[in-house]
């Protein structure tokens, strides 16, 4: 996988994806930055999120079990020190709909340990929780 990344002036970047899709990345004005995009560290979060939802979303519709809705939280906890890298990450997984428990938590579990490429890549210790129809689950 190739990605190509182009500098806009000050601190503003456009990502472009194999796929063909754009991402416009900047800092925050006090960063010197124009505050036009999002920033990496925070697509990082979202990469995390959109992966592990993906892996989920299959696994659970291969089990013939229909989402009815679904949202994620992710958290991430930075170290003070340059460079500081993300030191935890926590995600909650919502979802809604006719779920037997342990078939989310064997989705979870699948997608954390073998399958999400994104949060397998990272060093920091992610830790996840849920919650079905609203009743919070134990954390996992």
């Amino acid at each position: 996988m190739k990605v190509t990344t182009k500098w806009n002036g000050q601190m503003a970047f456009t990502g472009k994806s194999p796929s063909g899709h754009e991402i416009i990345m900047d800092a925050a004005e006090k960063s010197g930055g124009s505050n036009t995009g999002a920033r990496p560290t925070e697509l990082l979060l979202q990469a995390t999120a959109g992966c592990t939802g993906i892996d989920i979303v299959s696994i659970l519709s291969k089990m013939r079990f229909n989402i009815d809705s679904f949202e994620m939280e992710v958290e991430g906890a930075r170290a003070e020190e340059y460079p500081q890298r993300f030191t935890g990450i926590h995600i909650h997984y919502s979802l809604e709909g006719e779920l037997p428990e342990d078939k989310v938590v064997r989705a979870i579990k699948l997608s954390k340990d073998k399958y999400c490429s994104v949060s397998n890549s990272l060093n920091a210790e992610i830790t996840v929780s849920y919650s079905i129809n609203g009743a919070e689950r134990k954390q996992l």
